[in-house]
């Protein structure tokens, strides 16, 4: 892989015979490789790879897009004259506006662990969810069965533009999945344990050995065999970075994409407001910001702008949106570099990358301390939340604090509230980081890989358990 051709060559070659006008070319060749493990059985394994180019252009104030799976120049110079008739034949309500100038990103941008990963033999991988599903499921007699599945995503994407984008970028995303089902008198309890990450293999493995990974599985599904259930209403909580990421990525991050704020979520028309804690300041990065290996991680997002960071919310006020270009020119404004598309036949939209709050001054021992009355609540559940910036997660664990004691593991519960509105009763920030939410992918008309985290966090939400 070291000595791959420069996919920009070919880009660079169609693009100098494309004639006037702004075009945008971006080749994009993924693999993705993976075993799944259940039983004690291989339940499958699978190689699947997808190449081409997607063009779009820029033509009396209306965008059009093609794209094709040929790599010769003469295929692209076809999908930017078929690119070009979509936007002619379009009639906006509003014309795009010239795009802002910006320093777009040129030269090759690999990510670590890049070749490591792509030369380990699959087989390793296949040996590994044996032994961790087998591990998992011989835990305990009460584990009734297990599932173990890793996978790994190679992307490799060259990016020109007329306007003087050219960078050529790889990566690679390992991810590995434990799950323990656990049964005593008809009653099923699941737990799991999910990393992702952008990097090589290792970075699996940095806060769990697989092992490690298997045994908690196991030994959480088992201990919610026995497990009470919190009490409901309105409660203190202190939540993991995993349910921050969560927060922050579904419930805020959302709702600040620009192209939502236009279409009228909750954040439109609130910048220089405060809209959390002066202890908030929440920011989404292409980089692995604190600790490497986050899941979202870009060097250069698809309209080759460079992914920096960009601060949303800054001591409690909204002082950002994501952009894209296109964005950025209505809000007359600079572009954050979140324009991203899962495919090559899909045109970019704005996504997030690493979406996550800044640590703050707090151990999770004070956090603890501190709390007279309320809950640990930790692992996510699923849930949803709209544009509103309303929201109901589940929740996997949870611990009771009382006079700021912990107590045993209780069932988690379900959690819900107005996003902006938890985030101004946060009243502790815990000082230790992680990245939480790299496995597994967030959807907005398609797919992206994303990540997620933050600090321990006191604020106040509704817990839905049994009242008392």
């Amino acid at each position: 892989m070291t000595d791959a051709p420069d996919p920009t060559d070919l880009l660079q070659e169609a693009l100098d015979e494309a004639g006037d006008g702004f075009v945008e070319l971006r080749s994009h060749r993924k693999r993705t490789r993976g075993v799944a493990v259940e039983k004690g059985r291989v339940d499958s394994a699978r190689t699947s790879e997808h190449t081409g180019v997607g063009v779009r252009v820029l033509v009396g104030g209306a965008w059009g897009f093609a794209s094709t799976d040929r790599l010769e120049a003469r295929a692209v110079r076809e999908a930017i004259d078929d690119a070009r008739r979509v936007a002619r034949a379009s009639r906006p309500a509003r014309a795009q506006a010239d795009l802002p100038p910006v320093e777009l990103a040129r030269g090759r941008f690999d990510a670590e662990g890049l070749e490591e990963t792509l030369e380990r033999p699959i087989d390793e991988a296949l040996d590994l969810a044996l032994g961790l599903e087998r591990q998992a499921r011989e835990a305990s007699g009460s584990i009734q069965s297990a599932t173990c599945a890793y996978s790994e995503v190679y992307e490799e994407k060259g990016i020109v533009t007329s306007d003087g984008a050219r960078a050529w970028t790889r990566l690679v995303r390992p991810e590995l999945y434990v799950e323990a089902v656990a049964a005593r008198d008809g009653e099923l309890q699941r737990a799991y344990e999910a990393v992702g990450a952008t990097g090589g293999w290792e970075c699996l493995f940095r806060r769990h050995s697989g092992p490690e990974l298997a045994e908690r599985a196991a030994k959480n599904a088992v201990d919610l065999l026995d497990a009470d259930y919190p009490a409901g209403g309105r409660r203190k909580v202190l939540l993991s970075p995993s349910l921050v990421g969560l927060l922050t990525h579904e419930a805020i991050g959302h709702t600040v994409e620009a192209d939502f704020v236009r279409a009228g979520s909750c954040a439109a028309g609130k910048l220089g407001e405060r809209v959390a804690s002066e202890l908030v300041t929440l920011c989404d990065s292409g980089q692995s910001e604190l600790i490497d290996g986050a899941g979202g991680t870009i060097a250069v997002d698809d309209e080759g702008v460079a992914a920096g960071r960009c601060v949303i919310i800054e001591q409690g006020k909204l002082v950002s949106y994501l952009h894209d270009r296109a964005s950025a020119a209505h809000f007359e404004t600079a572009p954050t570099g979140n324009a991203r598309a899962w495919e090559y036949g899909d045109a970019p939209l704005i996504r997030m990358r690493n979406t996550y709050i800044e640590p703050g001054q707090s151990t999770l021992e004070e956090l603890i301390a501190n709390t007279e009355d309320g809950l640990l609540l930790d692992g996510c559940a699923g849930g949803q939340a709209d544009a509103n910036g309303e929201f109901m997660f589940g929740t996997r664990e949870a611990y009771p604090i009382r006079q700021g004691k912990l107590g045993p593991l209780m069932r988690g519960a379900n959690i819900s509230g107005v996003a902006f509105d938890v985030l101004q009763t946060v009243d502790g920030v815990g000082d230790s980081f992680r990245w939480d939410l790299g496995a597994g992918h967030c959807g907005k008309g398609q797919p992206a890989k994303v990540d997620a985290g933050g600090p321990w966090l006191s604020c106040e939400v509704i817990v839905g358990g049994r009242q008392t």
